[in-house]
């Protein structure tokens, strides 16, 4: 998601980096579902911790989704103030000038920190089969919603509830904007098979578990993720794999390739001891993944405070730079060929300064948890 939110110009980016448009995915929209999944897989390594102290589980899951979702929250309106005319002015919870505008109460980390809040608890409570009971009822749950509020039209743009209830519970002035109307594409509905794919990750971890390092877990495995990969082309040609309203197809065909992945890792690392370079490139990001990613997106809009004079635009207004951007409009915008190889190199480059952090943290083993 750091080379994704990165480009060095929204203008110019590779389809492949890129979400899908509505219906449909790209290499892009897998990585949220793949981090939900993972933390599914993560619980179920510490799950016999909690299941020995309730009080421990319940101080763990609510401390951790409060400090989730209030980073997403404080991301979303940081750095609190914004230029205006050549000053820095407050932003405001809701702008004055106008209404519609605010700052934005859902987001990934808070989608992170519901899902990991009730699929947690779920879990806890229900244990592995009544846990996929409930999973599969919250999906076939979520197409019903879908399907009796607009029969017309249940997947459309303008025709998913969700939006209506949104707009009822977060108000306008707080949701998402980047589609060019009120659409929040990590909004209240969308979330209940986003909190499944926690599950599917959790019980896929615990199978990991019980069954041990052998050819008979992994060939579970490959069998398991065919078969939800299948069930989500199935699905989808009634309720279409769509990200940005987290269709259930969506959740069980990313679990499936999730699942496939994970599978396809076990075999590689710890069955043929493939532990190169590129396995150690992603160690030093995974031992701070929540914190490299709220970095990457802290020191851009830090940095964005800064103006850097460039030029006199054909008005006579000055134009300014960030130096976040500087190395981008100065250096790689000049590279010849397709202007999208330019905009990658700048994403790449953000992704090797923040691996250097990463590394450098690894090294002093500074690790931050939450």
């Amino acid at each position: 998601m750091i080379l994704v939110n990165n480009p060095g110009s929204w203008n110019h980016i590779y389809p492949p980096l890129d979400h899908a448009e509505w219906h449909g995915l790209t290499p892009t929209d897998l990585v949220f579902p793949f981090f939900l999944f993972a933390i599914g897989i993560a619980f179920s390594f510490v799950m016999p911790k909690y299941e020995a102290n309730s009080g421990l589980f319940w101080k763990k899951i609510i401390k951790r989704s409060l400090l989730i979702f209030l980073i997403g929250l404080f991301l979303q309106w940081y750095p609190f103030v914004r230029w205006n005319d050549g000053h820095l002015v407050f932003r405001e919870w809701v702008d004055s000038k106008n209404r519609e505008n605010g700052v934005r109460i859902l987001g990934v980390l808070q989608r992170i920190a519901l899902c990991y809040f009730f699929g947690s608890i779920i879990i806890y409570y229900l244990k592995p089969r009544r846990s996929l009971y409930v999973g599969l009822i919250l999906l076939l749950l979520y197409w019903l919603l879908c399907i009796l509020d607009n029969p017309a039209d249940p997947f459309g743009r303008m025709g998913w509830f969700g939006t209506d209830i949104d707009k009822q519970i977060l108000h306008v002035p707080h949701m998402y904007k980047g589609e060019g109307y009120p659409f929040d594409p990590e909004g209240i509905m969308s979330t209940i098979s986003a909190i499944v794919e926690v599950i599917f990750g959790y019980l896929i971890g615990d199978y990991i578990q019980k069954k041990g390092k052998n050819f008979e877990m992994i060939s579970g495995l490959f069998v398991a993720g065919v078969a939800m990969i299948l069930t989500g082309f199935c699905w989808d040609m009634v309720f279409p794999i769509n990200k940005k309203i987290w269709t259930s197809s969506y959740t069980i065909y990313t679990s499936g390739l999730a699942t496939i992945t994970i599978a396809t890792m076990i075999y590689l690392i710890e069955f043929k001891n493939l532990k190169g370079w590129l396995s150690k490139f992603f160690d030093v990001f995974g031992k701070n993944a929540l914190f490299v990613f709220a970095l990457s997106s802290f020191l851009p809009r830090t940095l964005a405070l800064i103006r850097i004079p460039d030029h006199l635009n054909e008005q006579g207004k000055m134009i300014y730079i960030s130096p976040w951007s500087w190395l981008y409009q100065k250096v790689l915008i000049h590279v010849p060929g397709d202007p999208r190889i330019g905009s990658l190199l700048y994403a790449l480059c953000v992704i090797t300064f923040m691996w250097a952090i990463c590394y450098w943290m690894d090294k002093k083993r500074v690790y931050i948890k939450v």
